[in-house]
């Protein structure tokens, strides 16, 4: 089970951090991703971590932007927005594939969704 949280409402400019609380497996055993879907747009690929977690990063869009990190610890992925802007609002969700899939971008690699959590920037 996958709960993600801190999403919320922020000014053009400002930060959030998003988490994603894994329960019923260990994190290190997942490929763990971030997806994202705006409203009246296809959900689209953010950024994952692999299982063993080297960072397969995020992309190109986002990145010096947005952070995917994760710690084994408390079996939660995070995800570090700074700077955000108009264009990142939507809803996150946090995936997981237990399969350790090669195809890492695609939605259906991913077999565990959490229930998404909103991010609305303001101008």
């Amino acid at each position: 089970q996958l709960q993600a949280s801190g999403g919320g409402l922020v000014q053009a400019g400002g930060s959030l951090s998003l988490s994603c609380a894994v329960s019923g497996r260990t994190i290190n055993n997942l490929n763990m991703a971030w997806f994202r879907q705006a409203p009246g747009k296809e959900r689209e690929f953010v950024g994952m971590i692999r299982w063993s977690g080297s960072n397969y990063g995020v992309v190109d869009s986002v990145k010096g932007r947005l952070t995917i990190s994760r710690s084994v610890a408390k079996n939660t992925l995070y995800l570090e927005m700074n700077s955000l802007n108009i264009e990142d609002t939507a809803v996150y969700y946090c995936a997981a594939d237990s399969r350790r899939s090669v195809a890492v971008t695609l939605q259906r690699s991913y077999d565990h969704w959490g229930q998404g959590t909103l991010v609305t920037v303001s101008s």
